[in-house]
């Protein structure tokens, strides 16, 4: 029996390039989001991990589903899967690393494989529908 890692993700696109975040001692990137608390609506999750991560605050009426994605977990044992809900929204303030983050980056679909695995389909579908160069 596998294990799932619910988490909840933003993809903010800007001139063809994604924001993405490397956590301390990773070897990957991952978009900015994480793990839902107790009780914790996927827009709650969104608003209070991107605050953390990036300290910026995600401004809620903008947020849109982009769509949800299942991978491999990076770093876990085989079987581990990890469910990816992501969404678009707009935001206010400067993207800067905070709390467990140690790099924000902007990267194109040229940086694909420095990626997570469920990152990296997220990638394939932002590419194909012409929004990540």
């Amino acid at each position: 029996m596998g294990c799932l890692i619910d988490k909840v993700a933003w993809v903010r696109l800007e001139g063809g390039k994604v924001l993405s975040t490397r956590s301390r001692g990773k070897d990957v990137f991952y978009l900015p989001g994480g793990k839902r608390e107790d009780g914790e609506s996927d827009l709650d999750t969104l608003v209070r991990e991107i605050r953390e991560e990036l300290a910026v605050e995600i401004l809620p009426g903008s947020a849109e589903p982009l769509g949800v994605w299942e991978a491999q977990a990076h770093g876990h044992r085989a079987g581990v899967t990890v469910r990816m809900s992501c969404y678009t929204a707009d935001y206010q303030g400067t993207p800067a690393a905070s709390s467990e983050i140690a790099e924000v980056v902007w990267l194109s679909y040229a940086d694909r494989s420095r990626v997570a695995p469920v990152d990296q389909l997220i990638f394939d579908d932002l590419k194909g529908t012409g929004r990540l160069d």
